[in-house]
């Protein structure tokens, strides 16, 4: 009787758990196809008319495909590095905005450009990632030596340090007169995205590839370094990988488009909540939602005060603390009912 449950337990749950773990099923079809549609009116929304110009397709392929590709990259880069730092932080208020890696990069930004007086974007870039890189590991350290009772002080920690980070960077634009510099890196914006800017954006691919193929190591990795080592996993070495490849897509964005807050936790929230957190099988989606909630909000930016522009960082700051204030409501409910 026992080897028979057992059977018919193995025969229900083995094909479950490959219809939950496969990756192109009917909802992640639908998804795509939204994300491509969002795409296609991203390509005919804007001001200038380029059906009745005659330079109409020349400024398409200029300014409007550059723009819509940097907005699928980006999307998937900052939801893609939330989804990497949750994991391994084992909290779901981590993210590039709540641990201050944004503002190390724009920190970097600065920096190059004191040194160099008009910096390359391949100089941004590289001073950026380095900046990044430098900030995360602050404060994963800092997570590493301090025992934290609360899943709420993590974030908080995080936003402190990035509050100090951001004042020595205002501190030194204004010593140096460069707040220029810090004021456009701020509003993060696609409006001057265009042919010969936008190409970096691609080494995002790379980092994703990387990403999925140490997807099962990194998910080792969330479970702790005590069962990681266990499991045979270099934790240190696995969470140097991952701070490296978080540094490189936050770099790249904050170089290219600027600050872009709380996408990073909006997307992988609501993807964990209805898929659990296993990497491997939830990067194609949280890459796919990335997509289609960054693109929306930047048409929105366009059309809500049209012919004017909002910068996109100010729709996903509004959304993304929305949305942020109800995962804290929702974790409080179980609390009070005990």
């Amino acid at each position: 009787m026992p080897k028979n449950v057992i059977t018919g337990v193995e025969k229900f749950s083995q094909p479950q758990f490959y219809n939950y773990n496969k990756i192109w099923t009917k909802p992640f079809i639908l998804a795509v196809i939204v994300v491509i549609i969002l795409g296609t009116i991203s390509l005919f929304t804007g001001v200038y008319d380029i059906r009745g110009q005659e330079d109409g397709m020349e400024m398409f392929f200029i300014t409007r495909v550059p723009r819509t590709v940097a907005l699928m990259l980006t999307g998937a880069a900052m939801a893609m590095a939330g989804l990497v730092m949750q994991l391994i932080t084992q909290n779901r208020f981590v993210e590039p905005t709540t641990t201050g890696t944004i503002e190390w990069a724009g920190l970097g930004l600065l920096v190059v450009y004191l040194v160099f007086p008009a910096p390359t974007l391949v100089l941004r870039m590289t001073g950026a990632i380095i900046f990044s890189f430098i900030g995360t590991m602050i404060f994963f350290l800092f997570l590493r030596r301090v025992k934290l009772r609360s899943s709420l002080i993590v974030p908080i920690i995080g936003l402190m340090l990035g509050a100090v980070i951001s004042a020595v960077s205002t501190f030194m634009g204004l010593f140096f007169q460069m707040t220029q510099v810090i004021e456009s890196w701020f509003v993060g914006s696609f409006a001057g995205v265009q042919v010969g800017r936008y190409e970096y954006l691609w080494i995002i691919v790379i980092v994703t590839i990387l990403i999925f193929m140490y997807a099962n190591r990194l998910t080792l990795a969330g479970l702790g370094e005590d069962v990681a080592t266990s499991l045979g996993v270099n934790y240190n070495r696995l969470i140097l990988l991952a701070n490296g490849l978080i540094a490189v897509a936050i770099g790249i964005v904050a170089a290219v488009i600027g600050n872009l807050p709380f996408l990073g936790l909006i997307v992988p929230n609501i993807v964990s909540m209805f898929r659990g957190d296993d990497l491997r099988s939830n990067l194609p989606w949280v890459c796919v939602i990335g997509m289609g909630t960054i693109t929306l909000c930047d048409i929105i930016s366009r059309t809500i005060i049209m012919p004017f522009e909002v910068p996109v960082s100010l729709i996903l700051g509004t959304v993304g603390a929305v949305v942020f204030t109800t995962i804290l409501l929702r974790q409080r409910k179980p609390r009070r009912l005990r």
